[in-house]
């Protein structure tokens, strides 16, 4: 079947209305004689007159009549199409999947769930572990959102940056190295380390830049969870880098110290990301600006701060 050309269509319903030809160029802004090719072409199209002269009249067809009943019914909806209805948070139903590491689920996503569950109380939240290797499947994942640590703007998905810092090193209070204003490459080197897994690197950075210096640190505990590793860290004399912002943090929640690292280090950088096939769809612009602004204005948040 060949494509249809609306325009055609358009003036077929305009012509049917008018029953006259002047009439209805002059409705469609056209000329009389365009208009004439495209009722000739018309008539060609459905395999019928459409209109018939009757002394100084154009009759329609019974096929013509059937016709702009469909038409009328068919340019509503086709309008209806193509006006957009305004977002209401309020009647927005779906589920919204959201990816991130376990310090932004355990700290930032209570604050979005309940900005949520009053300004969308029909939406329902999931929640991913974000992981580097989801990003290149973005296009076909269900996760919608997602927020993660990346030197440079995530390649081959919308982003926006939500906050800069740099690794520090974390100790318990009590610990010996605790009392010490600068740390050495020795000193973080002669304890062990634990590392956070779960949700991408947070301290690659310290480990490139010992491995220059051939050295390396001695990883005594892998956990996948912030919360672990900070019970485990004030148990210990082990140390930990994270990026500051959660070290500063987790201050007030646990009796813990942290120190600027001997070694220079690219900063973090925090970006929320999100596939472009969700740029202008209305429940999701919503929905990331309001992810944003907690993010950027929690207790909790990374903050964005252009001097560090």
């Amino acid at each position: 079947m060949s494509p249809i050309n609306l325009n055609l269509l358009r003036s077929l319903k305009v012509l049917l209305e008018e029953c006259h030809v002047s009439q209805a160029a002059a409705k469609l802004n056209i000329t009389q004689s365009a208009l004439s090719r495209q009722l000739s072409q018309l008539r060609d199209m459905f395999a019928d007159p459409l209109l018939v002269r009757d002394g100084n009249q154009l009759v329609p067809t019974p096929k013509a009549v059937s016709l702009l009943n469909k038409l009328d019914h068919w340019f509503v909806e086709l309008d209806e199409l193509m006006i957009e209805a305004e977002f209401v948070p309020l009647t927005w139903k779906g589920e919204f999947v959201f990816a991130s590491s376990d310090y932004v689920a355990q700290y930032l996503l209570p604050e979005m769930v309940e900005s949520l569950s009053v300004y969308a109380p029909n939406v329902s939240i999931k929640y991913c572990l974000w992981q580097p290797t989801l990003l290149g499947q973005m296009a076909n994942s269900e996760i919608q959102l997602a927020s993660t640590m990346s030197p440079e703007p995530p390649r081959g998905v919308s982003s926006w940056q939500i906050g800069e810092d740099y690794p520090v090193c974390v100790m318990k209070r009590s610990h010996p190295l605790s009392e010490k204003s600068v740390l050495t490459v020795a000193d973080i080197l002669n304890y062990s380390h634990i590392k956070v897994i779960g949700g991408g690197d947070k301290d690659t950075y310290i480990d490139q830049a010992l491995a220059e210096q051939n050295k390396a640190r001695h990883i005594a505990l892998k956990v996948p969870f912030f919360s672990a590793a900070f019970r485990s860290l004030c148990m210990s004399e082990y140390l930990m880098v994270v990026p500051e912002h959660i070290a500063r943090n987790m201050q007030n929640h646990f009796d813990l110290v942290f120190k600027s690292l001997p070694v220079k280090t690219p900063k973090h950088k925090y970006w929320l990301l999100w596939h472009s096939k969700f740029d202008n769809e209305p429940s999701h612009v919503w929905a990331r600006q309001l992810v944003y602004d907690i993010m950027n204005h929690s207790e909790y948040s990374i903050g964005y701060d252009s001097n560090s």
